[in-house]
């Protein structure tokens, strides 16, 4: 498992990854979590407001949370 570090909301993002397949994963990353924050429902909102880690797995991010009910699934394609 690979950690890399990413920023957002000004805040360092801890992303844990099994399987480093496509190049743009990240870039892909970025903006879903870009466009959840701008277009996204309330559910999504909190779940980013308190993101402390992501891990990716295949072609999801699992999205974890300071509270474990707020942990989501968001998919990458």
């Amino acid at each position: 498992m690979k950690t890399v570090y990413i920023e957002f909301q000004q805040r360092k993002i801890p992303v844990f990854c099994t399987n480093m397949s496509h190049k743009n994963t990240f870039s892909l990353l970025m903006d879903a979590l870009n466009r959840k924050m701008n277009t996204g429902k309330r559910a999504i909102k909190t779940c980013l407001e308190t993101l402390i880690s992501i891990e990716i797995i295949g072609s999801e991010a699992i999205l974890h949370s300071r509270r474990e009910m707020d942990t989501v699934a968001l998919s990458l394609y």
